[in-house]
This record gives structure tokens, sequence and C-alpha cells, in this order.
């Protein structure tokens, strides 16, 4: 009975600035059946031409990198291939970094501190086509999409609020009616997802909404 070939193994660059890290996931990588590691850089610009070289199954990318951010190597390796399968392997950046590499063509995102299986089927799901955002991360995101159907005069009226004016001070501000305030903040507190006023500030200026328009 002839034995069905194997399927051949993911292969793998590992983009990081901190020489452990990359000692670590290399020597993780090894012991995983199925991977293999193709090559590793310690700048954005090195992740960039290596991906030109070696065009890795999957590249898992650092965001904080010298000479060359990991958003703007994401974005510059898409540019090359619309096909690249990028997973951000980080330190939590927040909200707004994580928008913006998702943007720039990234398909995953992990913590550094993610266990073993949660990397693994994270690499497999990206290396199959899909994307992978554990459910925290993707509730945040989906918080974000909906945050972002703010109308330009919402967002004016969420600055004023996040500066601490209230209904009155922002209404002489904008120019409209302290009802027509009150208006604009309830639909606002909707959109966040928020019960407060102060909440909304919090909530607006961990998602960089507060520089958006």
């Amino acid at each position: 009975m002839t034995t069905p070939p194997a399927d051949p193994p993911i292969t793998l660059l590992i983009a990081d600035d901190h020489p452990l890290i990359l000692a670590g996931l290399a020597s993780l990588i090894a012991s995983l059946p199925g991977f293999l590691l193709l090559g590793q850089a310690g700048t954005g610009r090195a992740a960039v031409e290596l991906y030109r070289e070696l065009r890795p199954d999957v590249v898992l990318m650092d965001l904080n990198m010298p000479e060359m951010h990991g958003v703007e190597a994401i974005e510059r390796i898409c540019a090359d291939d619309a096909q690249a399968k990028i997973v951000i392997l980080t330190t939590y950046q927040g909200e707004d970094s994580v928008h913006r590499a998702l943007r720039a063509g990234a398909r995953g995102y992990l913590l550094k501190d993610s266990g073993f299986l949660q990397l693994t089927q994270c690499i497999r799901q990206v290396a199959a086509g899909r994307h992978y955002l554990p459910p925290e991360l993707a509730a945040q995101q989906a918080g974000r999409i909906e945050a972002n159907r703010l109308s330009k005069r919402e967002h004016d009226i969420l600055l004023h609020l996040s500066a601490g004016k209230s209904n009155k001070m922002i209404a002489r501000s904008a120019g409209i009616e302290v009802g027509t305030v009150k208006f604009h903040v309830n639909n606002i507190l909707t959109k966040l997802n928020v019960s407060s006023r102060t909440e909304a500030a919090t909530v607006a200026a961990r998602r960089g909404l507060l520089g958006a328009f």
C-alpha cells in the first residue's frame, strides 16, 4: 500500500529586533513538525528584503522595528505581493496600531505571551489563507469599525466632550442648540457602546479616534 506524500512544511520568516526573541522562536519552530524557518530579520528593512528573496508562506512580524516600523514593512511587503501572509507577533501596542497593521495587510495578530497552541493555530490558519485574531482583539476591532461610523459632527462633539466640556459649552463652541448636542452625545455613546461621557472619552483615546478625522 502506497504511503501518501507528506504535506510540504509551512515556511516562515521571523522579524524581531530582540536577539533572544529571535533565538527562542527559531528554536521553537525547529522543534515543530510541519514548519520550516527560512530566515530571521532584525530590522523592518531587512524583513522586506528577505521576504523578496525567500518568499516564505508566513511572516511573524514585530511592530517596533528599527530602520523601518513594522506597519511600513507590512505595507511594502504587501505592495510587492498582495498574497503575502503576515502575522503581527508583538507586545500589546493598543488598538490603533493593531488597526493600522491590519489595514496595511496583516492577516493575524498575536501577543508575544500567547500560548504555544495559539501560536501554531494562528500560523496554520493564516497559511491556509484565513485571518486570525484572538477573540478579545476581534471584539475590539469590531468596536472600532462601529466607532468609525461617527459622522464629522459627532466626531467634533466627541473632541469637545473628551476635553471635559459640558453640553452648554459644546453648544456655544459648535454654534448649535443644547438639545442638538444631547442628540449627538447619545448617538456617540451608542456607537461607542459605552454608558457615560467619561467612558466615551476613555474609549476614544484608546482607539485613536481623537485624531482620526
